[in-house]
C-alpha cells in the first residue's frame, strides 16, 4: 500500500477548531468527530488508514498561535506515532512539523 501524504499548512491555522476541520476534511473524519483532543485521538488511533504521514507546514506559526494547545494536539500526534511502533504495525502513522 503506498503512503498518504496530508498537509497541513500552519498559515491557514489560527484555532484549535481550524485543526480539527482541516484534519477531519482530508482524513474524511465524518460528520460525527467530536472535534476534540480525545476525538482526535480515536480516530487517529483507530480509524485513519496506514501509513499516513502528517507534515504539518509552518508550524512555527501555529505554535505561535496556539500557545499550549498547539503542544497538546502535538502529544495527541506523538500518542499515535507510538502506539503505532509499540504494537509494530507495519504500516504506521507519523508527522513532520516544519
Amino acid at each position: 500500500m503506498s503512503e498518504r501524504e496530508i498537509i497541513l499548512d500552519g498559515l491557514d491555522i489560527y484555532t484549535e477548531s481550524d485543526v480539527h476541520g482541516v484534519l477531519s476534511e482530508k482524513l474524511d473524519f465524518g460528520p460525527y468527530y467530536g472535534r476534540n483532543l480525545n476525538a482526535l485521538w480515536d480516530r487517529l488511533s483507530n480509524d485513519v488508514e496506514r501509513p499516513v504521514t502528517l507534515v504539518w507546514t509552518n508550524s512555527d506559526t501555529t505554535r505561535q498561535r496556539l500557545g499550549d494547545r498547539f503542544n497538546r494536539i502535538v502529544e495527541v500526534l506523538e500518542r499515535v506515532r507510538k502506539q503505532d511502533i509499540e504494537l509494530n504495525f507495519d504500516d504506521k502513522f507519523d508527522y513532520i512539523l516544519k
